[in-house]
């Protein structure tokens, strides 16, 4: 736990210094830049820092430890330990960036408990009396403020990749290259469900529904970060394998969870409005479940009221009433112990350091579980 807490701080000390020398170079350009910086710091100071989390324990697992161990502490692994670091922090303004995206792509109002960016330069163009439209104004900047934040996690990660030697850092690369090549057809393949599902077979929706998962989130939010952290140290062809086998699974699980707090999670936990994914129309697994036990009747009405803006709070309550009766929510609850338990089983087998297995299965129980 001390050792995930040292390394949580480094990562954030890392971003604040990138975030620092961002704001300068736009500083320099013109003072009216100042919002992408502000916003991108806000953004950045939460999270759980998952990604990172997964990239250090990664490298830790074939990387070895005895003892004590501080990552960035003098010694024969330092340089492949500063890099994984600020690989780790490369990560986490990635998924910043793809946060704010994604916010865009779901009309969503709120992240992290604060106005999404979009919506914060939307209400700075209505407060400064600006002409033109206040909802395009916003949309357009957060644009340039996510591309912002991928250039800086390229930048941050070519950190990373100058402290590796060549072939090692090649590796690393190609990992980091198909986890932006996923993520990018996860989110697309996300909205695409959401306007095409009436002309898709009923009987491929939840096999479309779980692709979505897969190239979504899973990889990225733990595949790639665990084999990002275990080539920097070195992985070889079995490390590697046995650290994917472990990581596919617990990403699916781990968005499963995510579609169930979408629907299901409290507002002041999750810092997002209740019901956020009924709002959005979101096609996920669950309720693709859902719709395979339904009545006729009741199939109709969830297609009617999924993806309305205006939902109100009791039509939210007689959606998960109707998600929770269909089988749905206990159905994806089993799914996500039943790809918990595959990822531990994974591991367990896996040629990994023993101690490291140890923070993974801890970490696998902790995104699992989670309520926010």
């Amino acid at each position: 736990m001390a050792e995930s807490t040292r390394l949580v701080d480094l990562v954030s000390d890392r971003i604040g210094r990138a975030l620092t020398e961002q704001r300068t170079r736009l500083a320099a350009i013109s003072p009216d830049l100042a919002p992408f910086s502000d916003f991108s710091r806000d953004l950045l100071a939460g999270g759980k820092r998952f990604r990172a989390l997964f990239c250090y324990w990664g490298w830790q697992s074939v990387a070895g430890r005895s003892g004590s161990f501080d990552p960035l502490a003098a010694g024969s692994r330092q340089t492949t330990a500063e890099a994984v670091v600020t690989a780790a922090a490369a990560l986490e303004v990635f998924h910043a960036a793809a946060l704010v995206h994604d916010d865009i792509m779901d009309r969503s109002d709120t992240r992290r408990g604060r106005p999404a960016a979009h919506r914060r330069f939307e209400r700075l163009h209505a407060e400064h009396g600006w002409i033109g439209d206040s909802a395009a104004y916003g949309t357009n900047s957060a644009l340039l403020m996510g591309d912002l934040l991928l250039s800086l996690s390229d930048s941050v990660f070519d950190e990373a990749l100058a402290l590796l030697e060549p072939g090692r850092a090649r590796l690393v690369r190609q990992e980091f290259h198909a986890m932006r090549l996923d993520v990018t057809a996860g989110q697309y393949l996300d909205i695409h469900e959401e306007t095409a599902w009436p002309t898709v077979d009923e009987a491929d929706l939840l096999v479309r529904a779980q692709r979505v998962i897969v190239f979504k989130s899973a990889k990225y939010s733990v595949e790639a970060p665990l084999a990002i952290g275990g080539l920097i140290a070195g992985a070889d062809d079995r490390q590697l394998e046995g650290l994917r086998a472990f990581g596919l699974p617990l990403g699916v699980a781990y968005q499963l969870r995510d579609d169930l707090l979408g629907v299901f999670g409290d507002p002041e936990v999750t810092g997002k409005p209740a019901g956020d994914d009924l709002r959005e129309g979101k096609r996920t697994v669950l309720i693709a479940t859902a719709r395979k036990a339904l009545p006729t009747g009741a199939r109709q009405l969830v297609d009617e009221l999924l993806g309305d803006p205006e939902l109100d709070e009791d039509q939210i309550t007689m959606l998960r009433a109707t998600l929770t009766e269909s089988g749905a929510v206990a159905a994806v609850e089993r799914s996500i112990e039943r790809h918990v338990a595959r990822a531990k089983a994974a591991l367990a087998a896996a040629p990994l350091t023993p101690s490291a297995r140890e923070q993974l299965v801890a970490l696998a129980d902790t995104v699992a579980q989670r309520v926010a």
